[in-house]
Parts: C-alpha cells; structure tokens; sequence
C-alpha cells in the first residue's frame, strides 16, 4: 500500500511555502512511506523543538523513513543525520531539486548516504517557479526571494539559507495572475529579506518596482500585502505605493530587532533608533490608517536596563501594534553568542515586559476600530481579516476567501467583532 508523505513544517512562512512544493516534488517522484520534517534554524529552541518533533514522529509512524531539511538541517548536518530515528537528512538548495525526491523514490539516499547538504553560499537562484504560491481559500503566499546578504552578528539564518537572490520580476507577476485566475483575493509576497529583492538582478530593480509593476499589470488583484521588510531599505517607489496605491493593504511588519543605538550596533543592524522612528512617521503621513508589526528582541548580550527602556519607547514612538518579541538565544558560531550573555531570568523578565506593553498597543488598536467600517476578507466562515491585519469575528457565516464590508461593533481582548 502506498501512502503520500507526510510533512511537518517549523519556523517561518517561506518554509510553509517551500512544503508546498516539497509536497508536488515528491508525490511527482512517486515518494511513499515517508515523514518529512521542514525545519527552523532562527533560535536555539527552534532546533530543540525540531529534534523533540523528529523524536515524536519516529515513535508515531515507526516503519516510515524520516526525512530532515531545512535551516536546521542545512546548518547542522551533522548532529541531525547522527540521530537514530533519521534517514536522510536533505539541504535547503536540494530540498529544491527534483533529483533529490527521485533518489528519494528509489532508496538512493539512504542506502548510500545519510546527508546530502551543498554549500548554500554557491546558491545563485531561487526556485520561486516551482509552485504558484501556497495558502488557504482566503490568501496566497508568492516567494520572490531567498537568502540574506547581510551578517547580522545574532542571526544563523543566511548559512541556512545562503546570499540573497531574487526571483525575476516577469516570474513573479505570472505566477499572480495565474493566482487571481484561481480566485485568490489576496497575495502575499513573501522572503527571507524581503527589501534587497532586485539587487541581483539586470538593471538592479527595488521591491517597490516590483510592487507597482504588480498592481499595474494584474488590475485584479484586490489586495496585495508585504510580508516583512527592512525599514531602512524602503525605496522611492515603495513609499509612493504606500501613499497612491489602495490594493497595497497598510500593515507593514518591520525587522527592527531594538531600540538602542549601541545594542543596534553590535547587532550590526543597518539602522539606528531614529531611523525607524522617521520611517514609521513618513509612512503614517503618506497612509495615516497604516499599522505596524516589528520583530524586536530581548535580552541581547550586554543590553543594560536603559537600552531595554529604549526598546520599550520605541513601542510608542514607532507607533507600533503587532510585536513579535524573542527572547535571546545564543545562536552557536555567530558573533553575539560570544559577547557577554545576560541571565536567563533577566532576558525573560524582559520579553514578558515588552509583551504586554505590545498587548496595550493591541488594545487601544482595537478599541480605536469600534463603530469603523472595514472591509474583511474572510479566512473561515466566522473569521477575516482586516485591511490592517487585524482579526474581525462574526455571528454568521460569509463565504471563505470573500471580500465583506463589516462595521465594527466591539473590541475584544485579541480581535474586532462585527455588528
């Protein structure tokens, strides 16, 4: 009896959308009998957890072959393919090969090797052709890039995923109109460093070239929305779609990793404090109903009480809602996991004090939407989404994957309620 494989994907939407493909790769090589697990490399814990699910899997489906990728995978090989319950361990850029499944297939990884992971860094393409996005009824995710050329001193991610490139722009916008055909209302565009999309490329286009080019050659896509973006590296034209362009959805999610300028500094982040303060106050001028997430860290090595205070003022000055706040976890073989660590109860401390001063920027969010009218676009029946991302819950059913107008009744402690 044949069984398709089954995946299990970890850590970030680009490995959410690369499981799609995995998917048609390996049931076109014909793959059965097999767990697949996409892993996350971002954080210590994120490997921890990859090893506990890998372990789970193994006592749940004992006669199938366990299969490890992803940046975890791709980072550390070695410890992966040395645990008894893996088969094969498969590298990023591999992940991505038709080839590999067909070996796959054929028990030619496994009975000869257990690892077949290439230097990212040799990497020169993304294999953004090989699906046409991913997701629910409701949105579609398009990858236009992968990799990351910057080395900031906490992060694993660019040996994961190797040096930035960019999936061609022609590409991407067939890959959307094939999406609006299919019925999708929404697309996302998602990446690895979203905003150094183009450098690669002939003529060196920027992400906002991208996202004009998108909206004029498919004038029916209702919206379209950035997944995250470096503040620091927003070009003319993104700004200029910010302010002109209304299927562009205003909810940025921004990689600003803290608020002090020395922590930035040995961060090695491109931007300092006022940086990000200026672009939150431009954006707002040029879409005044715009809101913001931001990836912000806590406990970074050396971080005194007063530069967390300055992450913690940068919640208001920024005008930020959505946080994403991470507590530091020493990454081995980056920089910052040899500078001076503080302690675990500190760090933690600390990350629980920027969540909640996140949640009251979520409630007086939500509370300033009552008696506005959105319009929503449905992720089940009873729940949607905002314009600005923000969750809308509703006393009756509306098809998946519309567009409602919705006026806003109440705020609860996480989402809107329409009238």
């Amino acid at each position: 009896m044949n069984d398709a494989p089954r995946f299990t994907t970890l850590g970030c939407r680009l490995n959410a959308y690369e499981t799609e493909a995995m998917k048609r790769l390996s049931t076109e090589a014909g793959l059965d009998n097999a767990v697949v697990v996409n892993t996350c490399a971002v954080t210590q814990e994120a490997v921890r957890k990859a090893r506990q699910e890998i372990r789970r899997l193994r006592r749940e489906n004992p006669e199938a072959r366990v299969i490890v990728t992803g940046c975890a995978a791709q980072v550390e090989p070695e410890g992966f393919s040395a645990m008894p319950e893996v088969d094969a361990v498969i590298g990023n850029a591999e992940k991505m090969r038709p080839e590999t499944w067909n070996d796959l297939a054929a028990d030619f990884i496994g009975a000869t090797e257990t690892a077949r992971v290439d230097d990212i860094m040799s990497v020169r393409e993304t294999a953004g052709h090989l699906i046409d996005g991913f997701g629910t009824r409701s949105r579609a995710y398009v990858q236009i890039q992968n990799g990351c050329d910057h080395r900031c001193t906490f992060c694993i991610i660019p040996y994961g995923r190797g040096n930035s490139r960019s999936v061609p722009a022609g590409v991407v916008v067939d890959q959307i109109r094939r999406l609006v055909d299919r019925g999708f209302n929404e697309v996302v565009l998602t990446g690895v460093d979203l905003t150094s999309w183009g450098a690669d490329l002939p003529a060196t286009p920027r992400l906002g070239d991208l996202v004009m080019r998108i909206l004029k050659l498919v004038p029916d896509l209702p919206r379209l929305r950035l997944s995250s973006i470096d503040s620091i590296e927003a070009d003319e034209n993104l700004m200029q779609a910010i302010a002109t362009e209304p299927r562009l959805m205003p909810h940025l999610h921004l990689s600003l990793q803290h608020g002090d300028d020395l922590i930035l500094k040995r961060m090695k982040r491109r931007h300092l404090r006022d940086d990000a303060i200026r672009f939150c106050e431009e954006a707002r001028r040029l879409r005044p109903d715009i809101t913001f997430g931001a990836d912000i860290i806590a406990g970074f090595p050396t971080e005194t009480e007063d530069a967390f205070a300055n992450s913690m003022k940068l919640v208001d000055e920024c005008g930020l809602t959505w946080l994403h706040v991470f507590p530091f976890s020493p990454r081995p073989c980056t920089p910052a996991a040899r500078m001076p660590q503080l302690d675990g109860r500190t760090i933690r401390d600390r990350a629980a004090r920027l969540r909640a001063a996140g949640a009251e920027r979520v409630h007086a969010h939500l509370s300033a939407q009552v008696g506005r009218t959105h319009a929503v676009l449905m992720e089940n029946p009873r729940m949607g989404r905002t314009e600005q991302f923000t969750e809308v819950a509703f006393d009756s059913d509306h098809p998946e994957g519309r567009i409602v107008t919705a006026r806003i009744a109440a705020a609860g402690e996480t989402q809107l309620l329409a009238a």
